[in-house]
């Protein structure tokens, strides 16, 4: 059997820990056998996740048996690494044991160097911080997951799933990484990556500069046909000059952020409306239905169509509450009760 390494740290974010626990023990071969073992591991004997503790089996030196190690994120995922947990994972890297980060787990990854040279992604809200903190780690905040082959990281939370599916895949084949799709009830491939979730804010621009009034014609005219040289005359400058005074004072060009305004109109008409996707081009100023299809999936990453499958909106699933005491890989957790 392949055996899976989870290592929970203190602070753990749940559903970081459980997403792969439960994943890997979806699988099955075409016999029905289970191919992988998941064991949990901490470095203390309890680990704190937030409104529950954990209390796993294994030590840090079940690392060294694991054919793949998983690193979930934690709350602090900026803080020190616990003594002994770098070096035990370079050990296993030393030895060729893939090792996977979840979310921000990628900060932990990348405090051991494992990373350095190398291309990785998390939380697009946290991928900033990741590149400043980690400078020799190239950060794409745009993908689901990044397979540089030995060493994985993926976004947050369901693009968990997404990079435990992928390692199936190539572990089993897709047979037994679609039965664990199913079981989980997750498409084995999703469409787009993380930029679809990323929220485009307006382009910022310093209260009182000169190109503030500008911003704003520009955000009330976004659905009209507007040309570099219609804006330039609304701003009383030449295109040229305009377009060095508004990179000067917004990091970008004119016609950039007036498709950035267009799109974040797009989003808003495709989650709340039932527009046909040719209308909604008409309504957020794009020439065509072609154009519009284009410059979306350019700046969010899928289709308008997969957008609105995505983002329309089902209904939240209802949990259940209470403990229970023991869970895959030996896994023991405790629920505070309430007084």
């Amino acid at each position: 059997m392949h055996t899976v390494a989870v290592l929970a740290l203190d602070q753990v974010i749940p559903f970081d820990l459980s997403a792969p626990i439960d994943t890997f023990n979806w699988a099955r071969l075409p016999d029905g056998r289970a191919p992988y073992r998941v064991r949990v591991c901490s470095v203390t004997e309890e680990v704190s996740a937030g409104a529950f503790t954990v209390r796993a089996p294994y030590g840090l030196d079940a690392l060294a048996e694991a054919d793949t190690i998983v690193l979930p994120g934690t709350a602090d995922p900026t803080g020190p690494l616990p003594p002994g947990v770098a070096e035990a994972l370079r050990a296993a890297a030393a030895n060729g044991t893939r090792i996977a980060s979840i979310c921000v787990g990628a900060f932990l990854f990348a405090a051991t160097g494992l990373l350095d040279g190398q291309r990785a992604t998390t939380h697009w809200i946290a991928a900033g911080d990741l590149a400043a903190l980690h400078p020799a780690v190239t950060v794409d905040p745009n993908v689901l997951y990044v397979d540089n082959g030995q060493f994985l990281t993926s976004a947050g939370a369901a693009a968990a799933m997404d990079m435990c599916l992928h390692m199936i895949r190539k572990d089993y084949g897709s047979a037994v990484a679609a039965h664990a799709a199913r079981m989980s009830v997750v498409p084995l491939e999703r469409e787009g990556g993380q930029a679809q979730f990323i929220v485009h804010d307006r382009p910022p621009a310093p209260a009182g500069t000169t190109m503030e009034p500008l911003l704003e014609w520009l955000e009330e005219n976004a659905g009209h046909d507007l040309t570099l040289e219609d804006i330039a005359a609304r701003a009383g400058t030449s295109a040229r000059t305009l377009n060095r005074r508004f990179r000067e004072q917004t990091g970008t060009t004119p016609l950039q952020w007036l498709h950035r305004a267009r799109v974040r109109t797009a989003q808003h008409l495709l989650e709340n409306t039932d527009h046909p996707v040719e209308r909604i081009a008409v309504q957020a100023g794009f020439g065509s239905p072609t154009a519009f299809r284009d410059r979306f999936k350019r700046v969010v990453g899928t289709s308008p169509q997969a957008y609105r499958r995505a983002f329309r909106g089902a209904p939240p699933r209802e949990s259940g509450t209470g403990s229970r005491e023991t869970g895959a890989g030996g896994l023991e957790v405790r629920v505070p009760q309430q007084s």
